[in-house]
């Protein structure tokens, strides 16, 4: 009964990162969804990919279920799946999340919590693991890389939340009033110490 619970539970919040991941791409310019907003590079449409790379190879090749999608080999990884080339459409990448999305769900839906998966990408002695550690892992990675589209976002429009639903209207006086505040709270930290 726990293990049921366990499950639905991660599956719950794996989806519910999935959709707010995807949700940051709404309205945005083909520009906005693709160029880098961060020194490294980091970009929108670039999560989303990177993104349904980790589920294709964790929820796929791990429990050997290969994904359907084409991916480079592991070892040939070069970073190419942390942004969108010239010649990927926004939908091509939304596509294949949404795709990649069915996979790992049947991976999931078809195994229990203690199946064996192997990950040959982790050093010893962690290679050997189960869907219950995966899936662990890669909500922590989804989840991590939401938030990190939610502060991109943030960066390019104003816009934040997790869904749409719970999104406010931006009140530009109350956010930079609140900025304000906590840059003085910033100041005097300093000046105090000083």
């Amino acid at each position: 009964m726990i293990d049921d619970f366990a499950k639905d539970t991660l599956h719950g919040r794996l989806r519910r990162d999935r959709q707010a991941l995807l949700w940051k791409l709404d309205g945005l310019s083909e520009y906005d969804a693709r160029r880098p907003l961060t020194a490294t590079g980091t970009n929108l449409l670039g999560l989303v990919k990177h993104v349904a790379s980790v589920e294709a190879r964790y929820f796929g090749e791990v429990f050997d279920r290969p994904s359907p999608e084409p991916l480079p080999r592991w070892q040939d990884h070069d970073g190419s799946d942390l942004w969108a080339a010239e010649d990927e459409t926004r939908d091509q990448i939304v596509g294949f999340y949404r795709r990649t999305w069915d996979h790992a769900d049947a991976t999931i839906d078809g195994l229990p919590l203690d199946a064996p998966g192997h990950v040959p990408w982790w050093p010893e002695p962690a290679p050997n693991t189960n869907l219950f550690a995966v899936m662990v892992h890669v909500l922590g990675e989804a989840n991590r890389h939401a938030g990190h589209a939610d502060i991109l976002r943030e960066g390019v429009d104003g816009r934040t939340g997790m869904r749409p639903e719970h999104e406010q209207r931006i009140d530009e006086e109350a956010r930079a009033a609140y900025r304000a505040k906590v840059e003085q709270a910033a100041r005097s930290a300093v000046a105090i110490k000083a």
